[in-house]
């Protein structure tokens, strides 16, 4: 019953989180016989629970009462006999009430406690699941202080059949910026997973000033660094709840000073709520340029040493992401920086640019550098230039 309760919430949150999914496809009745289904066979095992309740109850009463009469009318018999008083009748009587109240409650506290077994049955089952990112035993806190990151000889996999990464190696000095381009899939994104040490890696290392991330802890690895990533999730809460989720300990104008400085203050100014505005699930009610510039400033408010911008302003009209990469581009100068781009002009000031292919870094150099070699960056930078001039036609 606990299982399929579960699996019919799940179903229901799922398809209301992606409402316009569904309704771009108009499967509302699809989505809504997915869910009767759950709740056939949330049904279906709630009536056979609460049947095997019944049954206890009923065949244990029977039992009590068949055995609390007994004992009645064979002590009712020795009074008549003479062989008991009216005292040891009472006594008999008292005797059963004692015994009859907590045996009527034996049904009850059974089914609770199988119920309270297959909970923690679950549990314990959630708890024997190995993690696959575990610190080491008293594993130190990394110290974020001038960070350098160096990539050495890294292979890495999801699944252990499609190689993600092979063999990448580069260094980002400390204070210096890298941008990673590429084509999808080519392993970009998987770069800024690694460093979070969201997963460990098959070979090779991953180090922050010179420490491998995988001899400290991952809370002083994760504080150190601050990401602005491609696809923003914020919280079912206030405008200022989701900034001030950078750093919860940041008074107000800290928040303010963060959205001033990826230039949304001033449209969360003329909002009626201004930054008590609610964003809804998943932030449906703000643009995908807000929601990536409410990201920017909660990125920006925790103050790490090490920032990430995972395609930052794909989402951005040209002249927001102009006014935004300037502030960036302000922001990232003193901290180690690694850019994952698209649009290759946000990266011409890059100290070093790699570039991927099937996650294998074909071309380094700078912007400059790269397209005198006239290889695979300079095609893509042409067929950029190309798609604007188009554009602008």
């Amino acid at each position: 019953m606990n299982e399929q309760d579960s699996k019919a919430s799940a179903r229901a949150i799922d398809s209301l989180l992606n409402y316009e999914t569904v309704k771009y496809f108009g499967n509302e009745e699809h989505e809504a016989r997915r869910y009767d289904e759950g709740l056939q066979r949330y049904e279906s095992a709630a009536v056979k629970s609460q049947t095997s309740l019944s049954a206890l109850n009923v065949g244990q009463s029977s039992i009590v009462a068949i055995g609390v009469t007994l004992v009645m009318w064979r002590a009712t018999a020795g009074v008549v006999e003479g062989t008991m008083t009216l005292g040891d009748l009472v006594l008999v009587n008292a005797f059963l009430i004692q015994l009859y109240i907590p045996l009527n409650f034996l049904g009850v506290v059974y089914r609770e406690i199988k119920q309270a077994l297959a909970d923690m049955e679950r549990m314990f089952r959630l708890l024997r699941e190995n993690r696959e990112v575990e610190d080491k035993p008293e594993a130190p806190a990394l110290d974020a202080t001038n960070p350098s990151i160096r990539f050495e000889h890294v292979f890495f996999s999801y699944d252990g059949k499609r190689r993600i990464l092979e063999d990448v190696s580069f260094e980002i000095p400390a204070g210096k910026t890298v941008a990673v381009v590429g084509h999808s899939g080519s392993g970009k994104s998987t770069l800024a997973r690694l460093l979070f040490r969201f997963y460990d890696i098959a070979s090779g290392r991953i180090t922050i000033s010179g420490t491998d991330v995988r001899d400290v802890t991952q809370a002083s690895v994760r504080a150190g660094i601050g990401i602005v990533p491609q696809d923003t999730v914020l919280f079912n809460d206030t405008i200022f709840y989701n900034i001030n989720y950078g750093r919860p300990s940041a008074g107000r104008e800290e928040v303010y000073a963060a959205a001033r400085s990826a230039h949304i203050h001033e449209f969360i100014e003329t909002l009626p709520e201004k930054y008590e505005t609610a964003v809804g699930e998943r932030g449906l009610k703000l643009s995908g340029g807000e929601k990536q510039r409410v990201a920017i400033a909660r990125a920006l408010l925790k103050e790490p040493q090490i920032l990430i911008f995972d395609e930052a302003t794909s989402a951005l009209d040209s002249k927001s992401e102009k006014a935004i990469q300037a502030e960036l581009d302000r922001l990232s100068r003193g901290r180690t920086t690694l850019v994952i781009a698209h649009r290759l002009s946000t990266i011409m000031d890059a100290d070093q640019i790699l570039v991927m292919d099937h996650g294998r870094i074909v071309e380094r150099g700078t912007h400059r550098e790269l397209l005198e070699t006239e290889g695979a960056y300079a095609g893509m930078w042409a067929l950029q230039l190309q798609d604007e001039q188009e554009a602008v036609v």
